[in-house]
């Protein structure tokens, strides 16, 4: 194995981690900063975070009857789950290319992890995932929606056949929504349908990447079950203090989401237009692009002092692929500029 490795962006138009670009407006930092100085740093988390738990499901309008529980970012959910999950024989499914931590948190849980290729034009190949699910029977199956990297929204036809399958022999799935903001469905009335659905969420893409918190709603006898696996306290008081003030805010949070998907569809256009360039169609805040060549144009772009993800090693389908994060419209200028120039 290897560490997640993270790249260094000091001095870089940093487009490679999907990240919102917008900051609060000064007025707000200084709101926030004031907020934050009050918090009794000298107590551990306790009534906010059940506070946090209830804005959280009012802004996902969680059902009434299900539960909600928190993560330290969705990587620990996934974590968690892999543990609860963990009985002899059991494996995890996914599609790949996918989230490189429903692999990792198997492996890591000592669980056996089946990937099922998606089909040429990225979508589910619906023979294939029916065909893993009745030979593995896995305990996990995870469905990003949209999906990393390839930003897109899959069939809802094939995606009930899969719940439906995965419910007859036993097993959950997962549905992670990480980039809804950006996206033009939802599945949450999946789990009123289906005992066996979870639908996960993360305020990292809401714009709160650094607050590093992650939710997961689902039926109440399922999601305790996994809350019991839960370290102590595992959201801070700072977090969450954040995470609160920002959905109380949520009117300026929704506004920029509106902007990065007005400049989702500018940049789209502008990357159509450039000589062997192939831009993906994308519901999330990332922009999958095949190119000539993924390496050069990789750091030529890092030469000039723009960041963004090569992708074209993680899985055969995404060769001479670069996943380039929706920025402000300056930064999309300069990506545009640099990804030309590099080519």
């Amino acid at each position: 194995m290897a560490a997640y490795a993270v790249q260094d962006s000091v001095g870089m138009i940093k487009l490679d981690g999907m990240e919102n670009p917008h900051r609060l407006s000064a007025e707000l930092q200084q709101q926030l900063g004031q907020r934050l100085g009050q918090v009794a740093l000298n107590r551990y988390p306790a009534g906010r975070i059940d506070d946090l738990r209830q804005a959280l499901a009012q802004y996902a309008k969680m059902p009434e009857g299900f539960a909600l529980m928190l993560g330290n970012g969705s990587d620990e959910l996934i974590s968690l789950i892999a543990m609860a999950c963990d009985l002899p024989g059991a494996s995890i499914l996914a599609p790949l290319p996918g989230f490189v931590m429903y692999a990792m948190s198997a492996q890591l849980q000592g669980l056996k992890f089946v990937g099922v290729s998606l089909r040429d034009d990225f979508e589910l190949d619906e023979a294939a995932m029916l065909a893993a699910i009745a030979e593995h029977q896995p305990a996990v199956v995870y469905l990003a929606y949209p999906n990393n990297p390839t930003a897109n929204l899959w069939d809802d036809a094939v995606i009930e056949k899969i719940i439906l399958a995965q419910g007859a022999q036993g097993g959950l799935v997962v549905l992670d929504e990480a980039y809804q903001p950006f996206a033009s469905r939802s599945y949450i009335d999946r789990i009123t349908r289906h005992s066996h659905v979870l639908l996960m969420r993360t305020l990292s893409k809401f714009g709160l990447a650094g607050v590093r918190i992650g939710y997961l709603m689902g039926p109440t006898a399922v999601v305790e079950e996994i809350d019991k696996l839960r370290p102590p306290y595992n959201v801070s008081v700072l977090n969450c203090e954040c995470a609160l003030f920002a959905l109380e805010h949520e009117a300026v949070f929704a506004a920029q989401a509106s902007d990065i998907r007005a400049q989702r569809a500018l940049l789209l256009q502008a990357l159509q237009k450039l000589p062997g360039v192939h831009p993906y169609p994308s519901d999330s805040n990332m922009i999958l692009t095949r190119v000539p060549d993924a390496a050069r144009a990789f750091a030529g772009m890092k030469a000039r002092r723009v960041l963004v993800k090569n992708v074209s090693k993680m899985h055969p389908l995404l060769a001479n692929c670069l996943r380039l994060t929706v920025g402000t419209a300056d930064e999309n200028r300069a990506m545009l500029a640099a990804l030309e120039e590099s080519l």
